[in-house]
């Protein structure tokens, strides 16, 4: 009665074979299923370490890996990809060069970066959710851009009015203080607005700058005088150009506050440095372009009033101050002295040149200018000076302002 207890106790899923045969078989059965569920979880877990070290191994095969350190405090401190995208092509990261991080171009690179790095947490700045502010700031800018010019009418309204009612003296401290609050005005209107610099400009530019308006109201008689064996005692002074100038601030102001907002529209919209460079370009060419007609109409409208001259070398000398603060307010400050410096060189020469000529044996120093006043007047070599100056800064700002860098200013 026990015996046959037995079999069926050790053996109960080998109830079709006979005797303990049968069992030999089943013992390596229930060991495959038993080492399925526990004696190989230990392996299984234990080569989770083996994955470790093949992640150790990516870097190498991560490309973007380096340069999302090389470059970790500016995606951290980024508020979109499209300031890194700036960013990088300000460090000379270009297209062709995102290509060998496996990226089509330096937008969608700075996309990853965007997203692999975490930014600094920082308060929410919010300038353009509203409207109504944003009108306001608009209206304060544009009311300091009017204080130069409405400085130069005043004096010039006043000087007039006393024309004959005062002594010399006493329109010399009108003409010195009408003058001084022109100055004053300016330098209101550069400090704030779109023509603002940011403490980029250099002393040399500016003081470049006061030397081209110096010229501009005394540079033709000068030369007039030199021309004819002087100087001789004081001369007189052409106000037209300063007038238009001063009241050109206001257009220039809005010239630059349009630039700036579709150049950040395109860039918004481009998908790469190419593609916002070619959009980019039509944009400067146009607010230049209509920065001449607004300076040219109030150059014209000032020599109504005034009696000056044709206003072709004020209306490049506007251009040209134009680029240079363009190119100052990008980031370029260094191009726009020089510029501005060119202009006060060959400005300079033609007085120099003429005197120089006067010594024995120079006669031929001062032939060109002498060439150039009988063909087109004294007002040609300031024309010449600014409108090749202006040549020269127009073509540093299409390569310069093609870039998206250039656009990324607070």
């Amino acid at each position: 009665m026990t015996q046959p207890a037995a079999p069926g106790v050790g053996s109960a899923p080998a109830a079709p074979g006979v005797g303990s045969a049968p069992a030999a078989p089943a013992a390596p059965a229930a060991h495959s299923t038993s080492s399925a569920l526990s004696p190989r979880a230990p392996e299984i877990a234990h080569a989770a370490p083996a994955r470790k070290l093949s992640t150790g191994r990516r870097g190498p095969a991560d490309p973007v890996k380096a340069l999302m350190h090389r470059h970790r405090e500016l995606c951290e401190r980024a508020v979109d990809p499209l300031e890194i995208a700036a960013g990088l092509e300000a460090h000379g990261v270009t297209d062709r060069t995102a290509a060998r991080y496996r990226h089509r171009d330096v937008f969608s690179l700075a996309e990853e970066l965007f997203a692999r790095v975490p930014g600094i947490p920082r308060e929410p700045v919010a300038v353009l959710s509203a409207p109504a502010r944003d009108i306001r700031t608009r209206a304060a800018w544009s009311l300091r851009a009017l204080l130069p010019g409405a400085a130069c009418l005043a004096t010039l309204l006043t000087l007039r009015l006393t024309d004959g009612v005062l002594g010399g003296e006493a329109r010399l401290a009108i003409g010195s203080g009408g003058a001084l609050l022109a100055f004053v005005g300016l330098a209101v209107a550069l400090r704030t607005g779109p023509l603002s610099t940011g403490g980029r400009a250099t002393g040399a530019a500016n003081l470049y700058g006061c030397w081209l308006l110096g010229y501009a109201l005394y540079g033709e008689a000068l030369l007039h005088q030199v021309l004819s064996g002087g100087p001789e005692g004081p001369w007189d002074i052409t106000p037209a150009p300063l007038l238009g100038l001063a009241v050109a601030v206001g257009p220039a102001a809005w010239c630059a506050h349009l630039f700036s907002v579709h150049a950040h529209r395109k860039l918004n919209g481009s998908r790469a440095l190419e593609e916002f460079a070619a959009g980019v370009r039509p944009l400067l060419f146009g607010a230049v372009a209509l920065f001449l007609c607004a300076v040219t109409a109030l150059l014209y409208l000032a020599g109504l009033g005034t009696g000056g001259g044709a206003p072709v070398g004020a209306a490049g000398l506007g251009v040209l101050l134009l680029l240079a603060r363009l190119l100052t307010v990008h980031g370029f400050p260094e191009p726009a002295a020089t510029g501005l410096a060119a202009a006060c060189a060959v400005e300079a020469a033609a007085p120099a040149l003429v005197l120089a000529g006067r010594l024995p044996g120079l006669h031929p120093l001062a032939r060109p200018v002498d060439a150039l006043v009988a063909a087109a007047g004294a007002g040609a070599v300031p024309a010449v000076a600014c409108g090749a100056a202006a040549l020269g800064l127009l073509t540093t700002a299409t390569v310069a302002l093609s870039r998206a860098s250039a656009h990324t200013a607070a």
